[in-house]
């Protein structure tokens, strides 16, 4: 039985996780949320797996799910952000990247998170403010490092920052091909992984305030001590959103000076307007 509420984030996780797992390679019933956005019966079931395992613990804490929606009370100082299967469409195409995420928001604070990779077999968690990951039961510190010098851009919609900022356009400017190499991993994986030391660094121009699919990403990744802020080099939450996260200092600011150019760019642009 879980007790601590790291314990519970892992449970939690690996309950959700052994349904994704389970199901993988099977023929999936397709439920739509909107353009391009659709869950699958592994979402419904791992949430639903999740859910038994945080409410029989903590009955009295509140949930948001990206299936269910909210449950408890709206003003809880403890809710859990439940992202049952990050990935979905890698996952319904039979791409063995996707993501369980499980992360536990006390007032504005991430205190506990756990995000797995069911088909990978590994089980990335913070707790007591510090980061590891798990294969075998056996837990292994989490160490960033640049050298891979593989950067993960998000480029799925919305861009609540274009057209002043294009990811596309980060990906196209030379000092970027010169220094770094892009990947789209298209799963929050991305910021484990960059804790872990296997990417550089990861951005989007998403909104990551309080959500399902980031909280445990950005957890992990402050834990292990990447530098991590909004999209501009700004505290997280503010400013004109999204999220930059690093390995180091050094990686950081150099991407940070390829973000800083699209801005500079078209505030100049709109000075010279008539």
């Amino acid at each position: 039985m879980a007790h601590t509420d790291p314990d519970l984030a892992i449970a939690a996780a690996e309950a959700g996780a052994a349904v994704v797992r389970a199901r993988y390679g099977g023929t999936l019933d397709r439920f739509d949320k909107g353009p391009g956005d659709f869950a699958t019966a592994a979402d419904l079931e791992s949430e639903q797996a999740i859910l038994d395992v945080l409410r029989g613990a903590r009955p009295d804490d509140a949930v948001l799910g990206e299936e269910s929606g909210h449950s408890g009370s709206r003003s809880a100082a403890r809710t859990w952000l439940v992202d049952p299967l990050c990935g979905t469409l890698n996952y319904a195409a039979r791409t063995p990247l996707a993501a369980v995420n499980v992360a536990l928001r006390v007032d504005a604070e991430i205190t506990a998170a756990a995000a797995a990779d069911p088909l990978a077999g590994e089980l990335f968690w913070v707790g007591n403010g510090r980061a590891h990951v798990r294969r075998d039961g056996v837990d292994e510190a989490l160490v960033p490092a640049a050298r891979s010098r593989l950067v993960d851009v998000d480029l799925d919609p919305p861009f609540p920052n274009a057209p002043v900022f294009d990811a596309l356009r980060l990906l196209a400017d030379p000092e970027f091909a010169a220094r770094f190499r892009p990947r789209v991993l298209s799963t929050t994986l991305a910021l484990a992984w960059v804790a872990a030391g296997r990417r550089a660094a990861y951005v989007t121009d998403r909104d990551v305030r309080d959500s399902v699919h980031f909280a445990s990403g950005i957890a992990l990744c402050q834990a292990a001590g990447c530098v991590v802020t909004g999209l501009r080099g700004q505290p997280l939450h503010t400013g004109v959103g999204g999220l930059l996260v690093a390995a180091d200092a050094e990686t950081h600011a150099a991407l940070l000076a390829l973000v800083d150019r699209q801005f500079r760019a078209a505030q100049e642009w709109t000075a010279v307007l008539p």
